[in-house]
């Protein structure tokens, strides 16, 4: 019988940086132990191709993803809700925990400053994983 997975909703305006992106890290880091899912509060309809390069570069496939609205999410349990820069807008989830991440959108910045709030992103998942009680992959 395997342990339940810890579900953990990050949450963004477009659906199509920031949030992917955590995705993305959760994935990677908490493996078969987290359910890793990304919504926003208006979400863009594409993830960015800024946003898929940035996690190519780590090995991480985006290309894959959806940007998805947050309103799906609305009444499901969730074990964490992470939100970044989309406020009182979102989300209405029955979250046991609730992060408000202060990270700024990297949609039109160059490359290099798109890659250190990658970085950030993925920084804060670690942390996040950590306090949840997630222990990070071999790979994370």
């Amino acid at each position: 019988m395997s342990a339940k997975k810890v579900r953990v909703l990050f949450v963004c305006v477009e659906n199509s940086n920031r949030s992917q992106m955590a995705q993305g890290f959760a994935t990677i880091y908490g493996g078969d132990k987290i359910e890793a899912l990304s919504a926003g509060s208006k979400p863009k309809g594409i993830v960015n191709p800024k946003a898929i390069a940035a996690m190519k570069e780590l090995g991480y496939d985006l290309g894959m993803h959806t940007s998805k609205s947050v309103e799906q999410y609305n009444g499901q349990e969730i074990d964490a809700a992470v939100t970044m820069g989309c406020g009182d807008a979102c989300p209405l989830v029955k979250a046991k925990h609730r992060y408000d991440w202060q990270i700024p959108d990297p949609r039109d910045m160059p490359a290099e400053e798109f890659n250190k709030v990658r970085d950030l992103v993925g920084a804060k998942v670690k942390e996040l994983l950590k306090e949840l009680g997630v222990e990070a992959t071999a790979r994370g």
